[in-house]
């Protein structure tokens, strides 16, 4: 299989790098002042959310459908409705989310192919104005 025909789950390294990926994000959130808001939504023990992120990651970057064998579909803002997503809340998780792509994906150009339609995801999941 050519890399272009290889998944992004296989081009950046597979479950090793998703969870890489999935524990630089929480650090971040941990660590980032302007994540403390989206931190503060969240229960004290990271661990089951960190376990369902990395599922969807691996699916999402297409590995295997690990959160849609748990979890059915994933009707990402539907599940997301009970918490406030504005501008703020999507920056601060984009913010996470590249200061995690920095640590876990080396390449620049895997990085750009990953951050691209995180982005856009992180758009849409708004549900209110800031």
């Amino acid at each position: 299989m050519s890399e272009e025909q290889a998944s992004l789950y296989d081009r950046i390294g597979g479950t090793p790098v998703v969870d890489r990926l999935v524990e630089a994000f929480y650090a971040a959130m941990d660590a980032l002042p302007q994540a403390r808001t989206i931190r503060a939504i969240h229960a004290d023990d990271l661990g089951p959310v960190k376990a369902v992120l990395k599922d969807y990651f691996t699916q999402w970057l297409g590995g295997p459908a690990l959160y849609s064998a748990q979890r059915g579909h994933p009707r990402l803002r539907q599940r997301h409705l009970g918490f406030p997503i504005g501008d703020s809340a999507r920056d601060a998780w984009m913010a996470c989310m590249d200061t995690a792509l920095e640590q876990a994906v080396p390449d620049p150009a895997l990085r750009a192919a990953i951050r691209e339609p995180i982005a856009k995801l992180a758009d849409w999941m708004r549900n209110t104005a800031d």
